[in-house]
């Protein structure tokens, strides 16, 4: 699975990050960053669950 943020999109909420730290990071304003974008098979459920909070919908999952 491969992951990504559409950074037009994000407004710095980080709830990606909060939710899933392994796949995502954030950037010193506060945005959203993809840490891995190839998401390991463990944590896929945590990146589908930030995908689905992210109030924005920044968040691509392929």
């Amino acid at each position: 699975m491969k992951v990504s943020i559409d950074s037009d999109l994000c407004q710095g909420h980080a709830r990606c990050w909060d939710i899933c730290p392994e796949v995502f990071e954030v950037d010193e304003q506060g945005y959203g960053l993809v840490a891995l974008p190839e998401v390991p098979p463990i944590h896929e459920a945590r990146a589908r669950e930030a995908a689905e909070n992210c109030p924005e919908r920044a968040i691509t999952i392929d």
